[in-house]
């Protein structure tokens, strides 16, 4: 198998083969193959047991400490990766800019997260500051956490960026409203809420490109 992949890579390969391969190495003895069977069975895919939590891992049989460690290592690493390839330091004018910024960060989630990016009056990024995390269908943030989050960098520009866990990537009425209660917030202290983004899975939403942010 580790023939086949140098040779290959990962095409062709199926999610079970794949899984298999990364088994060898917390398993190095014995036969991985219907363990990556019963875990992608079990998940639905490969991309499922990587967003599997560590407690659902445990709960196969075969699956041990270090297996669900390594198991969970793949997102964040591969995460890490997608953020330092994606670093910006130029403008951020269009929507592709914030997609490239914004993507690797929700990454593997599995809870709702709420992100800030900072910006000078040129659009440029300053920081990118989480603030905060949640549950899988709710994060809770304050206007006050996004305002002193905002003045700490400077800011005179920023834009919102929270993820939908669901995988659909539509603004919810509670997005609008929020979004609306931002942006006189932020507006009262001369910084501009430029957008404000939902992510699911490989799609992102622009709420000002899709109409709500006329105000």
């Amino acid at each position: 198998m580790k023939r086949e992949f140098m040779a290959r890579g990962l095409a062709g390969m199926p999610d079970h083969r794949a899984l298999e391969l990364l088994l060898f190495y917390s398993i190095p003895q014995g036969d991985v193959n219907p363990l990556a069977h019963e875990l992608v069975e079990q998940f639905g895919s490969l991309a499922g047991v990587f967003q599997a939590t560590r407690e659902q891992l445990l709960a196969v049989k075969g699956v041990g400490e270090n297996t669900a460690t390594l198991i969970q290592l793949m997102p964040a690493l591969a995460g890490r990766y997608l953020e330092e390839r994606s670093s910006f330091s130029g403008q951020l004018t269009d929507s592709w800019h914030f997609k490239e910024l914004l993507m690797p960060l929700f990454f593997g989630a599995r809870n709702e997260m709420v992100y800030l990016i900072c910006m000078d009056g040129k659009q440029k990024l300053i920081a990118c500051r989480k603030l905060g995390e949640g549950v899988p269908d709710r994060v809770d943030v304050t206007g006050r956490q996004v305002v002193e989050a905002a003045l700490a960098c400077g800011a005179t520009r920023v834009a919102l960026a929270h993820n939908h866990v669901s995988g659909i990537a539509l603004c919810s009425a509670q997005d609008i409203q929020t979004t609306r209660y931002m942006y006189q917030l932020l507006n009262q202290v001369g910084i501009c809420l430029v957008d404000h983004f939902i992510v699911a899975e490989d799609e992102m939403v622009s709420m000002r490109e899709s109409g709500y942010m006329n105000l």
